[in-house]
């Protein structure tokens, strides 16, 4: 097989799906088709359709584009069969029935930003750095019934620093993917639409299965009960997006939010669990075990910023070293 025989249809949204997209256009492979979510509502009243990044990028590159409202929808399942296309690659996107991943002769196979089996799921980079992981990765499989079972194609490993957030993985995994997603359409061609692959039971080794839930506003707040190794990657397992939150009162019991966006651990022993210190330009919040450095952060109504300069804001009004009570 050649190259040219593959009739692909790209799936995916956002921009981690964009850098995979570009690197098969500027390969020449040949994308009869992309399918992208429905423009989203955007602005104060929902008046403005947002498109999404793939088919903003679709669209400048000339590539017919569907949106369809349901997978299962018998008019979009037949215009994406007018396609012919023999292969389909996914990066971020929704979850496909049947009638839609079964549909091409050579199968659909997703980039998933995480080293299967571990970290199934929607979130797999921001839990990776939640749980403290020191390495990640991408993994090509086949789409079957279940969500991120399917048989592996490849991987390709990725580390994560200590002083790593999620941006930071989030980038390197964008690029990795497109990478992935090349060696893997090279892998397909050699072997005539039937790479090797191999069921992700065969790569468990009796260790815990980790998962990649959604992530919500309330899974973003901060358990200071929680240790300071924990917190601290809790923290850059969110940041920048979607950051953070914790609850905080002052003496006269009124009660505001505050993101935050980076911190460091101190090694310092805390007295009281979730007790917010002031040490001239420095803010410490307790967790169960030591105290935390905030270097930046963002309270309710205002802009983010560096510590020292919320310090510097809230000078006159500091009375003694502590500030706040978490709650």
């Amino acid at each position: 097989m050649k190259k040219e025989d593959l009739r692909i249809v790209f799936m995916g949204t956002p921009e981690f799906a964009v850098e995979t997209l570009q690197a098969l256009v500027e390969n020449q492979y040949h994308v009869v088709a992309v399918v992208t979510q429905p423009d989203k509502p955007v602005g104060r009243h929902g008046s403005v359709l947002q498109p999404s990044a793939v088919k903003q990028y679709a669209v400048e590159h000339g590539l017919p584009v569907l949106q369809p409202e349901k997978m299962k929808d018998p008019a979009f399942v037949e215009q994406l069969r007018s396609y012919q296309a023999n292969l389909q690659v996914v990066v971020a996107f929704r979850m496909l029935p049947e009638v839609v991943w079964a549909m091409p002769e050579y199968g659909t196979f997703n980039v998933h930003a995480a080293l299967l089996p571990q970290y199934r799921g929607a979130a797999p980079i921001n839990w990776a750095v939640i749980n403290g992981e020191t390495e990640t990765g991408v993994t090509t499989f086949f789409l079957d019934h279940d969500i991120d079972t399917g048989r592996i194609i490849m991987k390709k490993h990725f580390p994560i620093p200590d002083d790593a957030n999620v941006e930071y993985v989030y980038d390197g995994l964008m690029h990795l993917g497109a990478e992935i997603c090349l060696e893997t359409l090279e892998a397909i061609v050699a072997a005539d639409g039937h790479p090797e692959s191999i069921p992700q039971d065969s790569v468990i080794d009796g260790a815990p299965i980790k998962h990649a839930p959604k992530i919500f506003k309330e899974t973003c707040e901060i358990d200071w009960q929680q240790t300071a190794k924990q917190v601290y990657d809790f923290i850059r397992g969110l940041s920048p997006y979607p950051g953070v939150w914790t609850t905080l009162e002052n003496p006269e019991g009124k009660k505001t939010v505050l993101k935050i966006y980076k911190a460091s651990k101190t090694g310092k022993k805390a007295n009281a669990v979730r007790d917010i210190v002031v040490d001239g330009k420095h803010l410490y919040i307790a967790a169960a075990d030591e105290l935390l450095e905030i270097e930046e952060l963002q309270l309710e109504g205002k802009k983010r910023m560096t510590a020292a300069d919320f310090l510097n804001g809230m000078r006159e009004k500091l009375k003694s070293d502590k500030i706040f009570q978490s709650k």
